[in-house]
């Protein structure tokens, strides 16, 4: 049976660069690696995953997975920003590991700026995806600690406490340690 995998962690851990690194490995080998990504994000290209450090791998650009089917012969995907997808493509890519065969591995964020599990990661953790944490520093000048969560900010350093979590780009966040997130979150007004 193929392996389900869940590659986590906050924004700037290197998600997206070892996903292109995994399919240019994989494909090095002779093997055949589709990789998918949502179809909105189109930050860099809507046919490449490209990550800030500067390295890309095509990719399937998808709304969901409901009518995708890998071509005969691949055996591994790729899945780049994973918690954007629902829970019925986690459970489509749970098929395509478990009935055809196929090592799946997910890469994207566990939790959105609120502490809220996003629904899809929520997803890969019940299904039994295996983990595989992703770690970086928190973003606060001088601080060391393991980064843990995200805060995203208004235009004016505020932090934003509400609204639609499916949002691409780095430019409104900073990935931060549970202090600093409990410190500038629960704190109204503070500024970055």
């Amino acid at each position: 049976m193929a392996t389900l995998h869940f590659h986590y962690g906050v924004m700037s851990s290197s998600k997206s660069a070892l996903l292109v690194i995994n399919a240019y490995n994989y494909k090095k080998n002779g093997l055949q690696v589709e990789v998918l990504k949502p179809s909105f994000d189109k930050r860099f290209s809507a046919s490449t995953v490209k990550s800030r450090v500067g390295i890309e791998t095509d990719a399937m650009a998808l709304g969901n997975l409901d009518n995708y089917t890998p071509r005969a012969g691949t055996r591994v995907v790729l899945v780049d920003e994973v918690q954007f997808w629902s829970p019925a493509d986690i459970d489509k890519l749970v098929h395509i590991a478990d009935d055809l065969d196929i090592t799946v591995m997910c890469y994207g964020l566990m939790v959105d700026s609120n502490q809220a599990m996003f629904p899809a990661s929520k997803r890969l953790i019940e299904v039994g995806a295996e983990l595989h944490l992703h770690e970086s520093n928190c973003q606060i000048n001088g601080c060391m600690e393991l980064a843990t969560h995200h805060l995203r900010f208004a235009p004016d350093g505020t932090v934003i406490r509400a609204g639609d979590q499916f949002a691409l780009g780095d430019s409104n966040y900073k990935s931060v340690c549970r202090k600093h997130f409990n410190l500038m979150y629960n704190e109204q007004g503070k500024k970055r």
